[in-house]
């Protein structure tokens, strides 16, 4: 395996509050790795650090051998970085299929072309996408009236559309039910396995990290606590006391 993703120092303050700290991290090749830690522990604003919608105030972040630092967000998605964010971010009075191709057209820089004939290009392509996650069924649908769990799988052929090579998900099962939740790990599963993709997310549901994650790292007031294999972290008494809580919190 080689490193995809290299992280060394990255640091991010808001006045006094210094929300990631010194940060290091590599996340190999075709890794699923989880980040976790309690609320306010800095994992959203590491991931906009990672994904150029926020800029450090130090540190380095490689994908790869190119350097993100300093590039627009725009341009880290086209290097081969996807992000879908904790709340759902998709375009509800459009069909489903239109919301993919939006992203399709973005990614190769043609969203001009919806002033014009864009709705009748990249369909198929939309389509074969909407088929990967589930949705084809739906693909006219307005987006709007979709479930929770359908909306997530949106923000994922979205994020496909990008043809990303490191796909980063905040909290992906956020407000759902249990069903919902285990339909939508099983889809990011298999989509990253089946498209050979590197999957970094964060969750606060101890039974998706654990049954996802091939490595955790835990951050705790914007540091990095500690980093190993699920049973590693499972076992770790510092992160049990400040994260995992009681003894069967990972059950």
């Amino acid at each position: 395996m080689s490193a995809l993703l290299t992280v060394r120092g990255v640091s991010k303050s808001f006045g006094g509050f210094r929300a990631v700290d010194s940060v290091d991290m590599t996340v190999e090749v075709g890794e699923r790795r989880a980040v976790i830690g309690p609320n306010g522990a800095g994992k959203t604003t590491f991931f906009s650090l990672l994904t150029g919608l926020l800029q450090p105030d130090g540190g380095n972040v490689q994908l790869g051998e190119l350097e993100l630092i300093g590039m627009p967000p725009h341009r880290i998605a086209t290097a081969g970085i996807s992000r879908a964010f904790q709340i759902t971010n998709i375009f509800g009075r459009l069909t489903v299929r239109q919301n993919v191709q939006i992203a399709l057209l973005a990614a190769s820089g043609r969203t001009h072309r919806l002033w014009g004939n864009g709705w009748s290009e990249k369909v198929d392509e939309a389509d074969a996408i909407l088929a990967e996650v589930g949705l084809a069924a739906a693909a006219d649908t307005p987006a709007a009236a979709l479930s929770h769990g359908d909306q997530r799988a949106i923000e994922l052929a979205i994020a496909l559309a990008h043809r990303p090579r490191l796909l980063i998900l905040d909290e992906p099962t956020a407000g759902m039910a249990p069903a919902e939740t285990g339909r939508t790990m099983e889809l990011v599963r298999r989509v990253v396995a089946e498209r050979k993709i590197t999957l970094l997310f964060s969750e606060h549901d101890m039974e998706v990290v654990f049954g996802t994650a091939d490595r955790i790292t835990v951050m705790n007031q914007g540091r990095v606590l500690a980093e190993g294999t699920p049973d590693v972290i499972r076992g770790d008494p510092t992160v049990r006391q400040v994260y995992l809580g009681a003894p069967d919190a990972d059950r």
